[in-house]
């Protein structure tokens, strides 16, 4: 315990705390905070004072949110908050609860202001100190109703937008600010830059937070909590769990072993990939079960993807806890819960609709009475890739797009039968292949083909055809909530079609498909 307190105070020491108010951003906030190499965390705003007193953070951030501080029943900051004489930075709804608890006046505005905007800087200060300056005016992004009409004692404006008269705000004595608009998303160009500032010369961080002080302090954790018992891992071929599998190796050894179910549904190549990969270069213990026939005989005739999900979500604990048990019993499970993960089960907003099921092992610890380690709960996704690289995990497995648990099922739209998946392993090979020679990989945050549930009529050579349509798809993202199409030119499309419909017998047409999130969703089910 000693090793881990000394590595968890070392590494923790400089903390910046997150109230969330519901904003749909608020991970953005965490994500730029972590990217200038600062630890924080994100609460609801409903946390005790006790509780955020203990956390000791050395500033704290107070997101947007959907409410209107009008409201009777509207989220307050807890007292604590003032209390700690600490920085705090006020965003959208946080500025307006600040001046609205601490003696301003806030209403609502006749003038909305959504999307990009301009910022007018009309004082100096220390949140925008090398990087506006008086009399500049800068781009942001607003999404707001409500407006400060009336400053607290003690705050004056540095900064007014044509919606909102007071669009920056500080009280330099009690290091106090805020801002009307989001500095955290990039439609404000220099808003990561105020959010340093605000972390680093007013807060006083100086950004300890890396990959390789988190690797040592994790390690020591996994071996404290672990010690000498055993624990399984289930692989599967994706970015999380092969860097929880590979950390958690580094800890412990043989100690652990890994589980890879081949559900028949992965891309071209990718069982051969994984097993070497792991086997090979890590030397893992890892057992690997062919139960494709299983989950193809499961899935006949079904269509609906809702039920493909779930049938294969439960047909994979069934198969693994089949693994497991033959072992001969292990104390812990292994599991690559993110932060986000995290964040949203503690959401102040509550749950949201589902728009699909997840495919996660959540299920296995209460049937299989198993303790949980996950060792990647305190990351974001592009955290768990710099993780995987720190550790040497080849690139075509850190970097890879995201792969839906379900695989290929959910990407033929239509039942699934092995010469469906094979057909889509062939178009969706070429097309990666074609986006990976052109460079453009690590531009698209996820690239795939859709089998369609439709047959066209086509002319090839002298002779008629009757063949599948697929549909390709890429887009562009930060995080996945939301996510724009990539702009390919028309002659890399004609050319992956050509290939397409040239080398994949029973395909004769190809779609682009040009659809933004939202409306629409990344995959197609």
């Amino acid at each position: 315990m000693t090793q881990v307190s000394d590595l968890e105070q070392s590494l923790h020491e400089e903390k910046i705390l997150i109230l969330d108010f519901g904003s749909q951003v608020t991970q953005l906030i965490a994500r730029r905070v972590r990217e200038s190499g600062v630890y924080c965390e994100i609460w609801p705003y409903t946390s005790k004072n006790e509780k955020i007193r203990s956390f000791a953070p050395k500033g704290i951030i107070l997101s947007g949110g959907p409410a209107s501080v009008a409201d009777k029943d509207s989220p307050r900051i807890p007292d604590e908050v003032f209390a700690l004489n600490i920085p705090v930075l006020g965003i959208c709804y946080g500025e307006q609860a600040m001046c609205h608890q601490l003696g301003g006046q806030v209403e609502s505005s006749d003038h909305r202001e959504f999307g990009r905007a301009h910022v007018d800087v009309v004082e100096d200060s220390s949140l925008c100190r090398g990087v506006w300056s008086r009399g500049s005016r800068e781009q942001v992004w607003m999404s707001h109703g409500d407006r400060v009409v009336k400053l607290p004692p003690g705050f004056k404006v540095i900064g007014t937008s044509e919606g909102a008269p007071y669009a920056m705000i500080a009280d330099e004595g009690r290091r106090l600010y805020g801002v009307q608009f989001h500095p955290e998303v990039v439609h404000t160009p220099h808003g990561a830059a105020l959010l340093k500032n605000f972390t680093h010369n007013i807060a006083g961080c100086h950004g300890n937070w890396t990959m390789a002080s988190f690797r040592d302090l994790e390690i020591a954790r996994i071996r404290d909590q672990v010690g000498d018992k055993k624990v399984i891992c289930g692989l599967s071929g994706g970015v999380d769990s092969a860097v929880a599998a590979v950390l958690i190796h580094q800890a412990i050894g043989d100690q652990l072993t890994c589980i890879f179910v081949d559900h028949g549904m992965l891309r071209q190549g990718e069982v051969d990939e994984v097993v070497k990969t792991f086997t090979g270069q890590f030397n893992i213990p890892l057992i690997k079960r062919d139960a494709s026939d299983l989950f193809l005989k499961e899935l006949e005739n079904v269509t609906d993807p809702e039920v493909k999900r779930k049938t294969i979500g439960r047909l994979f604990v069934e198969v693994f806890e089949e693994e497991a048990k033959k072992l001969g019993g292990a104390d812990f499970l292994a599991q690559g819960t993110l932060y986000p993960d995290v964040i949203e089960s503690v959401s102040v907003t509550g749950s949201s609709v589902t728009i699909k099921s997840h495919h996660n092992v959540g299920g296995l610890p209460e049937r299989m009475n198993m303790q949980l380690v996950e060792p990647l709960r305190d990351l974001f996704k592009d955290e768990v890739r710099d993780l995987g690289r720190e550790m040497g995990i080849p690139e075509n497995i850190v970097g890879r797009h995201p792969f839906p648990g379900p695989g290929l099922a959910i990407r033929i739209l239509s039942d699934i039968t092995r010469d469906k998946l094979d057909l889509l392993r062939k178009i969706d090979s070429i097309y990666l292949e074609e986006i990976r020679s052109a460079g453009l990989y690590d531009a698209i945050w996820q690239a795939f083909a859709v089998l369609l549930p439709v047959r066209t009529v086509g002319v090839m050579g002298d002779g008629r055809t009757y063949d599948h349509a697929c549909a390709l798809r890429a887009v562009t993202s930060v995080d996945g909530m939301t996510a724009d199409v990539y702009p390919f030119d028309m002659a890399f499309l004609t050319r992956v079609a050509g290939r397409i419909v040239n080398e994949v017998r029973g395909v004769n047409r190809v779609t682009y498909d040009i659809t933004s999130k939202p409306p629409g969703t990344i995959e197609w089910e």
